[in-house]
């Protein structure tokens, strides 16, 4: 991985745009404990339920639906606990579709799924949508937050499905006010999102020489569009986790062999 050598400065301090994972197993530990560095964990988005008033604006009948896609557990949550809300109980015949086998299991948390029909992707929304392809006659629910990716829901339009999506949860930007006098010399950023709440909270950021760390194509994207430089980038061939381009930087940056 090339870095620009006049940014390459003495990293000291980064700021991960995530929660702290607190497992005490973490390659943030191991990354803090080997190169003496401060590491703080501060999430730049959270997310927001809509109201069952809101969602009622929306005129979707969840019982007229006879399938569920699920692309994450949020989505899981926040269906549920509408249709909670609601006085809904999910028949026993609706089928769910979950973009991987973490998804599926954790539909446990509200139904029986030993007695449902559940379908699984391996990871990805290609892979779910592969499954999908065996089931044109369902008519799909896709709850999703105000923010999602298009494969899912392009691929059911282009390709004449009968689905309808519910937006049931929002993306926001977290207050960040405390952060305002407070340096880094990384921030490692995930998501567009990210980058919004960043520039929501402090309109007039200027980087200067914190150096700007971001995982993902899209986040990268998202960076150069924002008018920042992209010092590090992640996934690389020799760098596949954030952690991993981050010591990458840091052994060239500190100098270390």
């Amino acid at each position: 991985m090339l870095f620009d050598k006049e940014r390459l400065n003495r990293v000291e301090s980064i700021l991960v745009s995530q929660p702290d994972p607190q497992n005490g197993n973490s390659p943030y530990d191991y990354l803090r404990d080997k190169y003496k560095l401060k590491i703080d964990f501060r999430p730049f988005i959270h997310i927001e339920p809509v109201s069952l008033k809101d969602f009622r604006k929306q005129k979707i009948d969840i019982l007229k639906h006879s399938a569920i896609i699920f692309t994450s557990r949020n989505a899981v949550d926040h269906l549920f606990n509408l249709a909670n809300e609601m006085k809904i109980e999910m028949p026993a015949d609706m089928k769910y579709f979950c973009i991987s086998e973490q998804t599926a299991n954790y539909l446990q948390k509200y139904i029986v799924i030993r007695k449902r029909k559940i379908f699984t992707g391996a990871k990805t929304a290609r892979d779910l949508i592969e499954i999908l392809k065996k089931h044109k006659n369902e008519n799909f629910l896709f709850p999703c937050s105000n923010i999602r990716k298009n494969d899912i829901p392009d691929f059911l339009e282009n390709n004449g499905y009968k689905y309808t999506e519910a937006v049931i949860y929002c993306t926001v930007a977290s207050d960040l006010s405390d952060l305002a006098d407070v340096n880094y010399d990384i921030i490692a950023f995930f998501s567009p999102s990210g980058i919004k709440s960043l520039f929501h909270n402090f309109p007039e950021f200027k980087q200067n020489k914190t150096r700007i760390a971001a995982f993902g194509p899209t986040t990268a994207h998202a960076v150069n569009e924002a008018g920042l430089i992209l010092d590090i980038e992640a996934p690389q061939p020799d760098a596949p986790s954030m952690t991993g381009a981050l010591e990458m930087y840091i052994k060239k940056a500190n100098h270390i062999k």
